[in-house]
């Protein structure tokens, strides 16, 4: 394939080199994917005013986000067994965050650690917490993200219990792959990615196995983590966490104005209008379709962010109209990866950056803090 100018060559790219296994837990949603398709589909219905002969030089995308500086209103997503797309994931992924600057936000349940980001950064990310049932490992987990010197806190509230998604139950999905005829057959067809995951030690939940109590193998870090969710988070838990971490905390998984309400009451200094890329609930409204509803009940007390379905940057202007103060991408920098490690993730942002701009242009702004309902033609939500 010639170089890849949409996210979607790059997800072609990564289907051809990633075991399935691995790219179909990034390409995947819960139950029927009704909520994952939805998430893509209802940016289509947002209509943009095209606008012409006005001044389009001199454009710019910076804008900030919880107060830090950002090329473009843009930062990764946590996501989950990043490190399984290719190896030593996370670490390029952040490297090629911080040199395009845009914020990378490591998860809980990564492959590389937070100690091994912060071995290959030289600015600080974002960490993003998943709350156990062991409040010791928590503030432990707190603890290393303070001495990393993370500089932004996010914290899931929508995965309390797991949403099921088939496609992981299928392929059998574990990290490191188990030795099943099903994995083999997935591995033996993409040598190439083999290859370069046997030149890392890094292959296992880096921020869990040796820090967890009572985890000391992979064997033992599954029973452990179908244990420890914990179902009992509460609001209380929140304000326990931010005053534990004491920066800048951002709640992801908001998807209701009562809950954002609720989200805004705890000091917070974002949330995320956020479904888990429809792989939590199915059947609940795409983030972009709730996006204005809690931006009229609570933007005025804390900045709302928005993640899931972006494809684009149009998708992305579309959601900064809307009220999105910044946005997150998943698959796309997922789909990048796989494909061509870190270079792979920089043409992801390339592509929505170039996108992005010259849809500006041409919806007549050059800065896109100027950017709201103006650009909007028309919208269902």
């Amino acid at each position: 394939m010639s170089k890849p100018l949409t996210i979607a060559d790059l997800k072609t790219k990564a289907r051809r080199r990633v075991p399935k296994m691995f790219f179909d837990y990034a390409d995947s949603g819960a139950w029927t994917e009704g909520t994952y398709r939805a998430n893509e589909d209802d940016f289509s219905k947002i209509k943009l005013r095209q606008r012409v002969l006005v001044d389009m030089t001199n454009r710019s995308l910076s804008s900030t986000m919880v107060g830090q500086d950002v090329a473009m209103p843009v930062a990764l997503s946590p996501t989950g067994l990043t490190g399984m797309q290719h190896a030593d994931g996370e670490m390029l992924a952040a490297k090629a965050a911080e040199e395009f600057g845009v914020p990378f936000t490591l998860s809980t349940m990564s492959i590389c650690s937070i100690e091994d980001v912060k071995s290959v950064t030289s600015k600080p990310f974002w960490f993003q917490l998943y709350v156990m049932k062991d409040r010791g490992f928590i503030e432990r987990l707190i603890g290393r993200a303070k001495a990393a010197g993370c500089s932004a806190l996010v914290v899931t509230a929508d995965l309390q219990i797991l949403g099921q998604r088939h496609k992981d139950l299928r392929n059998g999905l574990s990290a490191p792959p188990k030795w099943t005829l099903n994995s083999a057959l997935q591995l033996a067809t993409k040598p190439f990615w083999c290859m370069e995951m046997l030149q890392t030690k890094r292959r296992g939940f880096g921020n869990i196995v040796g820090h967890a109590s009572n985890v000391s193998d992979l064997s033992s870090l599954s029973a452990w983590t179908a244990e420890q969710f914990d179902p009992r988070l509460s609001w209380d838990d929140i304000r326990w966490i931010k005053d534990l971490w004491g920066g800048k905390l951002i709640i992801k998984g908001i998807l209701d104005e009562e809950d954002a309400r609720a989200a805004a009451d705890t000091g917070a200094d974002a949330l995320i209008v956020s479904n888990h890329g429809g792989r939590q609930l199915d059947g609940a409204p795409s983030s972009i379709s709730m996006l204005p509803k809690i931006v009229e009940a609570v933007g005025d007390r804390l900045e709302v962010h928005m993640d899931g379905g972006i494809r684009s940057g149009q998708d992305v202007l579309k959601a900064v109209a809307l009220g999105a103060k910044g946005t997150y991408i998943g698959r796309p920098f997922l789909y990048g990866l796989g494909a061509m490690g870190k270079e792979g993730v920089t043409t992801a942002l390339d592509i929505i950056r170039k996108e992005m701009d010259i849809t500006m242009a041409l919806c007549g702004k050059r800065d896109i803090k100027d950017c709201g309902k103006n650009i909007i033609a028309s919208s269902p939500f």
